[in-house]
């Protein structure tokens, strides 16, 4: 009997040192070490696929490529190819990053992975923006339950959205163009195979993305190819509901495949590439002055994203998870309606067109003095993301089954008129240095951690010491208002406005509306 105890003691010691968590952890391709820092074990640089460089330019991410040894992983790899400073960005750039607080491998902890914005032609993981410690710290130094974050790059601009003929010809697919998409759906696959060993709950993983990443996640919430990766998503000034539209703007960003393969081989024959391998051949850099225009966007490729993402939710083809997604006040500060020497009217007019110019000038009116003031940068925000959010949420809550919670957030210490894009960003990463902070910002930036904490941990924001977020139900429209010093639930701003720019959107849809969208 003394012999049996004295090996089952044993067998448990061997077994509980053989899960104990360590800063080395035997991934896919090998062994990583990372760093420990009070409380948190961090790895930066982690490969999640073969870098995608020569051949691999253009093709959907590989397998990542084994390494002998330990690889240290404790610096931020470098980011996409981008315009920038080059010693920060390579083609290169398929890594990911993590912030554990397990001991164990055994703890089962909820995931937040996070996607950055940019465009979709700038962005990585080493933007100090983005460190994701202090808000993985916040969790380790709560009550409630710890949560891994985690952050990884994806291609962007014409290395990552290259859409072309010569491309269609080698795909699998016949098709071409997604493959930053294809990168973040790779790195998901990744953490579901790998995140267990650092104590993770490949179950449990949520997604979360500001901008181009918002936007990312809409697009990743819709897509096939990502059933199954992420139970819920978090989406700021996000979504992607509109029609292709020929000429991109703010809030009708995506192409047909075969619209952005006629600007893209415009840019191979601006190049003096006459076959894929001169075109695979020439520097990121000859890339560089396209990076901003069309055809460095997502499109709509019929295989990860299948067609208008609209039309996909009113048929019930998305990935039916927990969405918490909203927009900020004065987004239209950020991208303003019309150009140089263009008025407000002509804006309108080559925007929306003349049968809807003086619908939109109605709901959205100048200024009494004539100008286009913050009710003229409501329409432009709500045309690139108030009336995508809010049609994501209204999709959802009348075909789906998972809940969905809306937030507005209007606090804005240094803009008079309301906070402009991306301006929540330091609120969730608890980051807020602004030297115009006051206490109540400080206030509101931990209510929100706690929110997008919560939300990581169940699927559901509310929790312990936060104001009652309300679900947005298709019969009851609320939006939590994220103010300090206390958020509150509100009625969604701007609703009748946004119900005129929605008979635009859905005009779009129609055969009158996409004849519309392909005009020159």
């Amino acid at each position: 009997m003394k012999k049996f105890l004295l090996f089952s003691l044993v067998a448990a010691m061997f077994c509980s040192c053989a899960s104990e968590f360590s800063t080395q952890v035997k991934v896919d391709g090998g062994i990583v070490e990372g760093y420990s820092d009070n409380g948190l074990t961090i790895f930066k640089g982690i490969p999640f696929a073969a870098p995608p460089v020569g051949e691999l330019r253009w093709k959907a991410p590989q397998p990542v490529i084994p390494w002998e040894g330990v690889l240290e992983t404790k610096e931020y790899s470098k980011g996409p190819f981008q315009m920038g400073n080059p010693d920060n960005f390579s083609e290169d750039c398929l890594y990911l990053n993590v912030w554990t607080p397990a001991k164990s491998a055994r703890e089962k902890l909820p995931v937040l992975v996070w996607i950055y914005g940019g465009g979709f032609a700038m962005g990585w993981t080493g933007d100090p923006n983005y460190d994701c410690e202090a808000l993985a710290r916040k969790a380790l130094e709560e009550a409630g339950e710890n949560v891994i974050l985690a952050s990884m790059n994806y291609r962007v601009g014409q290395i990552g959205f290259f859409s072309h003929p010569w491309l269609d010809a080698e795909s699998p697919q016949g098709t071409s163009g997604n493959y930053g998409l294809l990168d973040q759906i790779a790195a998901l696959k990744w953490i579901q195979d790998n995140i267990s060993k650092f104590g993770g709950d490949p179950s449990r993983v949520t997604i979360f993305g500001e901008s181009a990443g918002g936007i990312s996640v809409s697009m990743l919430c819709a897509s096939p190819l990502a059933a199954g990766l992420f139970r819920g998503a978090v989406s700021e000034s996000g979504g992607s509901f509109s029609s292709p539209r020929r000429t991109p703007v703010p809030g009708e960003n995506m192409q047909t495949i075969a619209t952005a393969e006629v600007d893209n081989q415009r840019v191979a024959e601006e190049l003096g590439a006459t076959s894929l391998e001169e075109l695979r051949a020439l520097d990121p850099s000859a890339f560089s002055r396209y990076m901003m225009g069309a055809g460095g966007w997502p499109i709509v490729d019929g295989y990860v994203i299948p067609g208008d993402q609209s039309e996909l939710y009113e048929s019930g083809r998305f990935n039916d998870v927990n969405v918490l997604i909203g927009y900020n006040s004065d987004e239209g500060a950020s991208f303003p309606l019309q150009g140089r020497g263009v008025t407000h009217k002509e804006g309108l007019l080559t925007r929306f067109g003349e049968k809807f110019a003086d619908s939109l000038l109605e709901a959205y009116p100048l200024e009494k003095d004539g100008t286009a003031g913050k009710t003229a940068r409501d329409l432009m925000r709500d045309a690139a993301f108030g009336w995508h959010t809010w049609n994501w949420a209204r999709l959802q809550s009348e075909n789906g089954k998972a809940p969905v919670y809306l937030y507005y957030f209007d606090q804005h210490p240094e803009n008079p008129e309301g906070a402009p894009h991306g301006y929540e960003v330091a609120y969730v990463f608890q980051h807020v240095h602004n030297p115009m902070a006051k206490d109540e910002d400080f206030a509101l930036m931990e209510i929100m951690g706690e929110y997008w904490l919560n939300f990581a941990r169940t699927g559901n924001p509310n929790g312990y010491n936060v104001p009652v977020w309300p679900k947005f139900t298709k019969d009851n429209h609320q939006s939590m208002y994220l103010v300090a010093p206390t958020p509150r639930a509100i009625s969604v701003p701007d609703e009748p406005s946004l119900e005129v720019l929605d008979s635009y959107f859905t005009w779009r849809r129609s055969p009158e509306g996409r004849a519309f969208g392909t005009a020159e």
